[in-house]
C-alpha cells in the first residue's frame, strides 16, 4: 500500500494562503499531526460541497472555513438556519473540548472573531433584504409559487407584457394588479401577448394570493438589495453577512429561492476577474436540497449555468446538505472541494445514498470509503479538494480543527449591538412605496390619461430594475412565438444571468 503520510504531505502541500481544515488519519486516535488538510485560498472559486447527516458538524465546518476566508480579506455570505452561525461575530472559548482537540491535533488554537453584518428577510433580526418583483424575475418566482411549466411560461409572458407597457413590477400588488387588468378591463390584450388564457390568469392570481397570505411577500419591494453591500471589508478582514432564516424557516421554497436570487444578482453585476489571488466573495448555501425540490428543468439549467459561469467573477459557492445526491448532477459536477461528514445508512434509501456518495470521490487505496463514511465521528470528515492543476487531491479522512469563533448563538444584547452598528441599516430599514404598475393601472381604469402619465413619470425605473430582466426573464420573448417554441424553448429558458434590458 502507498505510504499514507507521504501521499497526504505531497497532496496537500500548497503555495500561498490556505484554508486549514484539519489533520488526516487512518486511525482516528492517531491523526498525522505534521500534515494539514487545506484548501488554497486562490482556488475557493472552484466551489465546494459540505455534506453529512444531521448533527455531524456541517455548520461548524462552515464556520471554520468562513472565519478563515474573512481573515484572508474576502467577504462571505452565509445562511444561518438555526441562529448559531452568528456566533462567528464573537471570539470562541477555550472549553475542555476545544483544548483537548487542539492538543490532540497539535493545533495552535486562538480565540478570534470576525466582522459580521446580520441580515434578514423579515427584518426582525437584522438588516431587511428585499428584491423588486421585476428583478426577481418569472423563473425564480415560478419556483416560489410552485408553478408547472405551462404556468411558468404564462408568467413570463405577463412579465414581458408589463415591461413592454412600462408597468414597473415592484411589489406583489403590482403583479396582481397586472393580472387583474388582463383578466378584466384589459382582457383584449391577452390575445396581443399570445398563449395566455383567463383561466391561467386566475390560477396565477390564486397562487399569488396564497403566497401573500403566507407572509411570502415580505421581501418583495424597495429598496432592493444592492449586492455590492455584501462585498465589504473592515480592518482588512472580509465582512461576513449572516442571513438569519429562523424566522422564515417554515417557508423553505421562499428563502432558498431568495438565496439563489442573491447569487444571480452577483453574477449579473460583478465584473469578470478570472482567477484572482483571493475570492471576491464566498457564498454558502445551507439546506441546499430545498433549492432543488420540485424545481423545473429550466430552473435547474439556470442554477447550473450560474454556478458554472460565476467562477470567473471570483465568487465561490459552497452547497451544504446531507448527501451529494441532494444536488443535481449538473451542479454537483462543478463542485471541486468536497467535505463529507458521516453518512448514516439506516434504510435502503440511505444505503443507496451512501453508495452514490462513495462514487463521487476519487479512488483511494487508504480507505474503504463505504465503511469510513459510516464510522466518522462528530467533527470528522472525508475531504478532497482541487489542486492548482485542477486534479483532485488524495482522499483524506480528517479530524477538523475547532473554529476560532464562538460555537454558540449570540445573546440578544450582542445581536442588538451588531444591528445598531450596521453601516447599511439606514439604507434598507424603511420600505419605499414607489409609483408602479398598481398605480398606473388604477389610473387607466379611472380613464384619466393625465394621471397615467403622472404615475409613469413618478415610476421611472432606476438603472438596475427598470423592467430590467435577466436572460432567463427574456424567455418570454422566446415563448411568445410558435417558431421559438419549435426551435427549442428549453435551451433559451435555461440560461440564468447577465443581460438586463436597459
Amino acid at each position: 500500500m502507498p505510504d499514507f503520510h507521504a501521499d497526504m504531505a505531497a497532496g496537500y502541500a500548497f503555495d500561498g494562503p490556505t484554508i486549514q481544515l484539519g489533520r488526516p488519519f487512518v486511525d482516528p486516535e492517531n491523526p498525522v499531526d505534521d500534515v494539514t488538510i487545506q484548501i488554497p485560498v486562490k482556488l475557493l472559486n472552484r466551489h465546494g460541497l459540505i455534506a453529512g447527516a444531521t448533527g455531524t458538524g456541517k455548520t461548524k465546518t462552515l464556520q471554520l472555513i468562513a472565519e478563515q476566508i474573512a481573515a484572508n480579506g474576502s467577504p462571505v455570505f452565509a445562511a444561518d438556519m438555526k441562529g448559531d452561525l452568528a456566533g462567528i461575530a464573537a471570539p470562541g472559548e477555550a472549553s475542555d473540548a476545544v483544548t483537548k482537540r487542539s492538543a490532540d491535533l497539535a493545533y495552535d488554537w486562538k480565540a478570534l472573531s470576525a466582522p459580521v453584518e446580520l441580515v434578514s428577510l423579515s427584518g426582525a433580526s437584522g438588516v431587511p433584504l428585499r428584491a423588486s418583483v421585476a428583478s426577481f424575475g418569472p423563473t425564480l418566482l415560478a419556483k416560489v409559487l410552485e408553478l408547472n411549466d405551462v404556468q411558468e411560461s404564462s408568467l413570463s409572458l405577463v412579465f414581458r407584457f408589463c415591461d413592454d407597457n412600462h408597468l414597473p413590477l415592484i411589489e406583489l400588488d403590482d403583479l396582481q394588479a397586472a393580472l387583474q387588468w388582463l383578466e378584466g378591463p384589459g382582457n383584449a390584450e391577452l390575445e396581443a401577448i399570445g398563449g395566455l388564457s383567463k383561466a391561467t390568469v386566475g390560477v396565477l392570481l390564486r397562487k399569488l394570493g396564497e403566497l401573500e397570505a403566507d407572509g411570502g411577500d415580505v421581501f418583495f419591494g424597495e429598496p432592493s438589495l444592492d449586492v455590492h453591500d455584501l462585498l465589504r471589508t473592515k480592518d482588512g478582514k472580509g465582512v461576513i453577512s449572516v442571513m438569519e432564516l429562523a424566522d422564515v424557516a417554515t417557508k423553505p421554497a421562499i428563502f432558498s429561492t431568495f438565496l439563489m436570487w442573491v447569487l444571480a444578482e452577483l453574477f449579473e453585476v460583478l465584473p469578470e476577474v478570472g482567477d484572482p489571488e483571493k475570492p471576491t466573495l464566498v457564498f454558502f448555501l445551507d439546506e441546499a436540497h430545498l433549492l432543488f425540490n420540485g424545481a423545473s428543468k429550466s430552473f435547474l439549467e439556470a442554477v447550473s449555468q450560474t454556478v458554472r459561469l460565476i467562477r470567473s467573477k471570483g465568487v465561490g459557492v459552497f452547497f451544504i446538505t446531507q448527501l451529494p445526491t441532494d444536488i443535481p448532477d449538473e451542479v454537483l459536477s462543478q463542485l471541486g472541494h468536497r467535505v463529507q461528514h458521516a453518512v448514516r445508512a439506516f434504510t435502503p434509501k440511505d444505503a443507496k445514498g451512501l453508495k452514490s456518495a462513495v462514487e463521487t470521490y476519487p479512488v483511494t487505496e487508504h480507505y474503504k470509503l463505504n465503511e469510513t463514511l459510516q464510522s466518522l465521528g462528530v467533527g470528522e470528515a472525508v475531504v478532497t479538494v482541487l489542486n492548482p492543476r485542477g486534479v483532485p487531491t488524495p482522499v483524506a479522512a480528517t479530524r477538523l480543527f475547532p473554529p476560532a469563533s464562538r460555537m454558540a448563538p449570540l445573546n440578544p444584547d450582542e445581536r442588538t449591538a451588531i444591528i445598531s452598528a450596521s453601516s447599511i441599516m439606514g439604507k434598507y430599514a424603511t420600505r419605499v412605496d414607489k409609483e408602479s404598475a398598481e398605480e398606473i393601472l388604477a389610473a387607466r381604469i379611472a380613464g384619466d390619461p393625465a394621471a397615467v402619465d403622472a404615475a409613469r413619470e413618478k415610476a421611472q425605473p432606476r438603472k438596475d430594475d427598470g423592467g430590467g430582466d435577466s436572460l432567463v426573464d427574456k424567455i418570454g420573448e422566446a415563448v411568445n412565438s410558435k417558431m421559438a417554441r419549435d426551435l427549442g424553448r428549453t435551451v433559451v429558458r435555461g440560461i440564468f444571468g447577465l443581460l438586463r434590458r436597459r
